[in-house]
């Protein structure tokens, strides 16, 4: 995919050169670059008229003062990198404005804006970069929206016309599909090679709260599929706050080759009025992204959706103040080092190991049309569904790659990959090797392949032009290589050649810029069953080969087509010798075979004289009285299996066709299997009506599938899968329904469409796709539409049901406008409001009091469904009424606007971290030590004046002046309050500044507080009884009599392996041994209502300031508490330490809250409340994980002398 070079872009590039600086500096990158356009107001007019309103990136040409303005405003704030105002200017998005032929100019010039301003603030000390920014657009190709190299070719001109504007890097940003990404890098790529010189790459995908990337794709998947490429930085951006990115961070430092960047949102997105409010402050942002740096060695950070310049200049601090944990990355893309990345293909789902432990790489054959007649047949057919079946049948064989070979005569091979490998990356949960003698067909593959496929194969029968092909296409698209022993003189016969051909395959190959541990040799399993001769000894010639070429090539792999072994014997005979030669090859050293694992037996299922025959065979171990053969292994063998069923020997599970029709026909739905459907239809029309079938068993399935879906548990993908499925089977019944006299009407009519100037509608279209194959009528009416066109479509149709769908902020404010507009119209009927912009409160309440009718927040496509369901069952009771909703109450699992408890904010936030934090529980773990760690040794306990549990009130326990004292001013002023040093203000002028205006301020509020008891501190603190048991920390009754629970806690994998479970001595005689402070305090519920009373009358100003100083307050607080903690064990603060030095934590041992790192179960401090009583203070925890009050916070406390804050 690159060109070699003598000269590397690590040498020329000012950009890499300061990433790769010995002093390892953070770079920051800026803000939200579409926030800051919004909040300037722009009109119609400044975006070049109405039909161009929204278009960002034509604001280059109409207003690129605004678009400096934004520039400037985060080169102020100290950031090192701007973006180019071109995340949508890939002629694919542009062509929604009609502006796609201006594709390179407006590219080119949002570069050269932004390099005028980037010149203007660099200097020597803190150079300035411009990075060009490459959006997903609006089309995913795993999903069919556009075809790969459409997609290519639009990034090419975006990335010819950024780097005619001379920008340092390329950022490819907001990912959310790998094929995507693959685009864009080869776009990138072309862009390069057509002006002869290189730019940094940088790649950022969106992790969405399910885990995965909206295609599906985890994080190993996005490491493995991205590691052959000569990426730069690879890291998160957008979606979600960095707390949910935590676990994919941590992925990414421990195995990713790249630098890691972390670009995260201001958490989770709050929408008030319209507006998204983000709730992390510049200082709880760069709070976050600190332990990333500090803990897990992320040097790139920046801000997206709802970061400001004040967030900007927060994180501007960390490269002052920081520097990354020590990570090994790649500096030379050539080399490919692999570092701590573990060799692996990938599906578009998840990362399958080349090494596998206890098992060679299960490579399933049968979806090959080169010895399958089967799939011959199917070919010819054209039945992909029977196809796709049969790949599935591979992964319940347990397959860990699918092969997919279509090589057929008199048909087209090309054609035949893109449909064949377009089904089955969405449908299989398996890598691919893309199998054929025509590279053509492989890159047709390819194109279609958003995970890593290894390609088989290459070699030298053509000489060295096709061989070097596929290694271009591997380079190219990022995939592993299969390499035959085969040369210009024929196939290898003996070890010696087939390792002579290997040797210069592995030369070619690593000169080329394939890594050895991307090479699969297949040194050829020949046939040893055909009585010839010259075949006698193929056998052993290919274990020989296999064990040399093992020991002499480090880090390849070699592969082989097993079954070929035994071409022309018996099935039964075949099975025995395949598992037997199997075997010995895996001995010699082979690690990945092409078998169908349902016909290989373990050899203890081999009785040993079977397996000794099959060993003669293979060794040629025939035994012979003169010239005359008297003991011919291939005769023995083929006289044991005359006759013999292969029954037995054939793996078999469960399939559709042992169920119950009815429990058939849902699982074909729910499976998306159409293999057997219409057999299934027929038989179950032989005892049911045809809309029984449909209402019963075909929308039960549908109903587990929404189930599915909405618990994380089946991807976007399958979902279509299974709703083409659905669509499938009422076509079919259809005409059923006519011969029977039967009638399918629609359920209910409901009509959907995208905002005005909004153009995403892959969530509208989902909801199109489910509510259809559910039994609506569904008017969609696409991207894009004004509230008239809405409005007449309503009349025109009379649906029962409006959805309006927006994944932008100001398409919010449109929806609001919208309903207003429907009670002009006279319209009631109920409205479903979805997209990633809005929130239940926005929708609950905001919209709900505009409306005449009842709205629903449609969190996702299956919310919508069951809300049509509930809709259409209450109408047919007359318990619906458009204005009052639900007459006999609301369903469980919904929530309409208006109804009391309707979903808020907090809760839905919540449900989303669990849903996240619920995907990443699947993973599976790697092993940690549970030894203490070395660095911290017993101590002796900590003696406390007291056991168990005591709360503290009230101005006489808590004296508030007491815990003013531990304010952080620092944190409130310039974080909580965003006051901050502005550009060329010296810090005394600062300072004296704070003094003039914000300490009077907060004197005030203060004063106010006391006052009208606005501040209502309480604590609930003690000491239990508690001892270590291996990583938990196990907490007794206060008299010791009894184990309350414990805490499990994460230990570091490396460095000293902390864990928070150290700090206390080891259980003796699994009794307690040591002393657990812990600790919960409140500001109280006055604080948290005062605060929305302030927001409600819209006293911003007051809100800000008050609910800022509530929170530090309660940070100050738990200082006190801990400081008291401290006292009452012996360790207390000498009378003269300054706040600073509590707030850099130096006194004796550390306190640690839920949530973080070192502790993150959230849900821990359920019970640490319970022990505590913390109920006698006003302090919960609510399903949702939330402390309430707001301004509450929970801590352990460890006293220990190496108590210290670390990440697990």
């Amino acid at each position: 995919m690159q060109a070699v070079q003598t000269k590397s872009t690590a040498e020329t590039s000012r950009f890499l050169q300061r990433l790769h600086d010995p002093s390892r500096p953070v770079l920051v990158f800026d803000g939200a670059t579409g926030t800051s356009l919004q909040q300037m107001d722009l009109t119609a007019d400044d975006f070049g008229g109405e039909s161009l309103e929204g278009c960002n990136e034509n604001l280059v040409v109409t207003r690129p003062d605004a678009v400096q303005a934004v520039h400037r405003q985060f080169l102020e704030a100290g950031c090192d990198v701007i973006e180019t105002d071109t995340f949508g200017a890939a002629s694919v998005v542009l062509a929604e404005y009609d502006l796609q032929d201006q594709a390179f100019t407006l590219n080119k010039r949002a570069a050269e804006l932004a390099r005028e301003m980037a010149d203007e603030y660099s200097t020597e000390e803190k150079p300035r970069f411009v990075a060009g920014s490459m959006g997903p657009t609006t089309k995913l190709p795993t999903l069919g929206h556009i075809d790969f190299d459409t997609l290519r070719l639009s990034f090419r001109d975006q990335a010819a016309g950024l780097i005619a504007g001379n920008v340092d890097l390329f950022i490819i940003e907001t990912c959310q599909d790998v094929l995507q990404i693959k685009a864009a890098l080869q776009g990138v790529e072309d862009a390069f090679e057509a002006c002869g010189e290189r730019r940094p790459l940088m790649v950022s995908v969106t992790m969405e709260t399910t885990g995965t990337m909206l295609v599906g794709s985890d994080i190993a998947a996005v490491v493995s599929i991205l590691e052959p490429f000569p990426i730069d930085v690879l890291g998160l951006n957008c979606a979600t706050g960095p707390e949910q990115m935590k676990e994919h961070i941590k992925y990414l430092a421990e195995y990713s080759p790249f630098v890691v960047s972390c670009i995260p949102n201001a958490g989770l997105p709050e929408n008030i009025g319209g507006v998204a409010h983000y709730r992390l402050t510049p200082v709880e942002l760069k709070m976050q992204l600190m332990h990333f740096v500090e803990d897990l060695g992320v040097q790139v950070i920046g801000g997206c959706c709802g970061t400001t310049p004040a967030h900007i200049q927060s994180l501007s601090e960390i490269s002052d103040e920081l520097k990354p944990a020590a990570r090994e990355v790649r500096t030379h893309h050539l080399e490919r080092q692999q570092l701590r990345y573990e060799p692996a293909a990938s599906s578009l789902y998840g990362a399958t190991p080349y090494f596998q432990d206890n098992s060679f790489l299960i490579i399933g054959e049968r979806l090959n049309a080169s010895g399958s007649k089967k799939v011959r047949e199917l070919l010819n057919e054209e039945d992909w569904d029977g196809l796709v079946g049969l790949a599935r049948g591979q992964v319940k064989e347990n397959a860990h790659v699918l092969d997919v070979n279509v090589d057929y005569v008199g048909r087209d091979g090309e054609k035949d990959m893109h449909e064949l490998v377009t089904r089955v990356v969405t449908n299989v949960n398996l890598p691919l090797m893309l199998d054929s003698t025509e590279w053509q067909k492989m890159e047709a593959g390819l194109k279609v392949a958003g995970g890593k496929c290894i390609l088989n194969s290459t070699n030298y029968e053509d000489g060295d032009e096709r061989f070097f092909k596929v290694l271009e296409l591997a380079r190219r698209y990022g995939a592993g290589v299969v390499i035959g022993t085969i040369d210009e003189e024929g196939m290898a016969r003996t070890a010696e050649k087939k390792l002579a051909i290997a040797k210069r395959a592995y030369r070619d190959a690593v000169e080329y810029g394939i890594p050895a541990r991307e090479i699969f040799y297949d040194p050829l399993a020949l046939p040893i069953s055909t009585g010839i001769e010259e075949d006698r000894r193929n056998g052993i010639e290919t274990i020989e080969a296999i064990r040399r070429i093992r020991s002499e090539l480090p880090g390849v792999h070699v592969v082989l087509g097993v079954s070929n072994v035994s071409f022309g014997l018996s099935p039964a005979a075949r099975i025995t010798l395949n598992s037997v030669f199997l075997h010995d090859c895996c001995e010699a050293g082979m690690d990945a075979a092409i078998v169908s694992p349902a016909k290989i037996l373990p050899l203890i299922k081999i009785e040993e004289e079977h397996q000794q025959v099959c060993r003669d065979l293979i060794r040629d171990s025939r035994r012979f009285d003169g010239d005359v053969c008297i003991y011919d292994p291939l005769t023995e063998l083929t006289t044991l299996f005359e006759g013999v069923s292969t029954k037995e020997a054939r793996a078999s599970g469960p399939s559709l066709s042992d169920l119950p029709v009815e429990e058939r026909l849902k699982q074909h739905i729910i499976d998306g299997e159409r293999i057997g459907l219409e057999e299934a239809l027929n038989e179950g029309l032989e005892n049911y009506k045809p809309l029984e079938i449909v209402n019963t068993f075909l929308l039960d399935g549908m109903k587990v599938v929404g189930e599915l879906f909405g618990s994380g548990q089946m991807q976007l993908p399958f979902v279509l899968q299974s709703a083409e499925t659905m669509k499938s089977a009422v076509a079919f019944l259809e005409p059923h329904m006519e011969k029977t006299g039967g009638e399918r009407s629609a359920k209910a009519k409901f009509l959907i469409a995208t905002v005005k100037g909004d153009v995403h509608d892959i969530g509208k279209n989902l909801v199109d796709i489910i509510l259809t194959n559910n039994g609506y009528e569904v008017i969609n009416l696409g991207i894009k539409q004004d509230v008239g066109a809405i409005i007449a479509a309503q009349q025109e149709h009379q649906a029962d049901c409006i959805a309006m769908s927006g994944l932008l902020v100001k398409s919010t404010a449109f929806m609001k406008d919208n309903l207003a507009a429907f009670n002009e119209a006279g319209i009631n009927v109920p409205v479903v409001l979805g997209g990633a912009a809005l929130t239940p409160r926005f929708v609950n309440k905001d919209c709900s009091e505009v409306y005449n009718g009842k709205v629903l927040y449609g969190r996702d496509a299956f919310t919508d469904l069951r809300f049509m369901d509930a809709f259409v069952e209450a109408r047919q009771s007359d318990s619906w009424d458009n204005e009052q909703g639900f007459l006999n109450g609301t369903p469980e699992g919904l929530s309409l606007g208006g109804d009391s408890g309707s979903q808020t904010e907090e809760a839905t936030t919540t449900e989303s971290v669990k849903s996240s934090d619920a995907v990443g529980e699947q993973k599976v773990a790697v092993p940690v030590s549970t030894e203490r760690s070395d660095a911290v040794p017993e101590e002796e306990a900590v003696r406390p004046s007291f056991m168990g549990a005591r709360v503290l009130q009230g101005e006489a326990e808590i004296p508030l002046s007491e815990v003013m004292a531990y304010l952080d001013r620092q944190a409130l002023f310039a974080g909580q309050w965003q006051m901050r040093k502005a550009k060329g203000q010296s810090r005394e002028d600062y300072e004296a500044d704070l003094q003039a205006k914000a300490e009077p301020v907060l004197q005030s509020w203060l004063q106010r507080s006391v006052d009208e008891q606005l501040l209502q501190p309480a604590v609930a603190y003690g000491y239990f009884p508690c001892g270590r048991d291996r990583n938990d920390v196990v907490v007794f009754d206060p008299d010791g009599s009894g184990e309350l629970g414990r805490f499990a806690l994460p230990r570091q994998r490396g460095g000293n392996r902390y864990c928070i479970a150290d700090f206390y001595r080891d259980l003796t005689d699994g009794g307690p041994s040591d002393v657990l402070p812990m600790q919960a305090v409140t500001m109280g519920e006055q604080a948290s209502v005062f605060a929305q009373k302030l927001f409600e009358a819209d006293s911003y100003s007051d809100y800000l300031f008050f609910h800022g100083l509530a929170v530090q307050m309660a940070e100050a607080l738990a200082e006190w508490t801990h400081a008291r903690v401290r006292r009452e064990c012996g360790f207390g603060d000498s009378e003269d330490m300054p706040l600073k030095d509590v707030l850099a934590q130096r006194y004796r041992g550390s306190r640690y809250s839920f949530g973080y790192p070192a502790c993150p179960n959230v849900a821990d401090s359920r019970q640490q409340l319970l022990w505590l009583g913390a109920d006698r203070v006003g302090l919960s925890m609510d399903e949702g994980d939330q402390l309430h009050p707001e301004q509450s916070t929970t801590a352990l406390v460890a006293l220990h002398s190496k108590a210290r804050y670390f990440s697990a």
